[in-house]
């Protein structure tokens, strides 16, 4: 009898987690239907323009941060600020990239 009361309430326990985990994923399903094909879009632009720039391995400290906030706004359907988050990731990753090629280029020997 004593053992049997923890054991129902780790059953409980168990079977709560597995509802909230649940319902957590249908509402990251449902948020990712939120956002516009415009904010889809930019996101996708900023994510190539990234990979890019961690190709080179140069990349700034804020781009991918830019593009993480950029996806939490299209998330809640935010279309504009995730646009302007994505397109500021994307204008990064690409300066990145013309800074590294152009510190490549430029010798530093005296």
């Amino acid at each position: 009898m004593k053992i049997r009361l923890p054991v129902k309430l780790l059953t409980v326990a168990l079977l709560s987690s597995a509802l909230g985990i649940g319902c957590a994923a249908q509402q990251a399903k449902e948020s990712a239907a939120m956002a516009s094909p415009e904010a889809t879009a930019a996101i996708a632009a900023a994510s190539a323009a990234i990979k890019s720039a961690k190709a080179n391995d140069w990349i700034w400290r804020d781009t991918e941060e830019f593009l993480k906030q950029a996806q939490e706004a299209a998330d809640k359907g935010d279309t504009a600020t995730a646009v302007k988050l994505a397109n500021k990731a994307k204008f990064q990753a690409e300066a990145a990239v013309i800074q590294y090629n152009h510190e490549m280029a430029t010798s530093r020997g005296f």
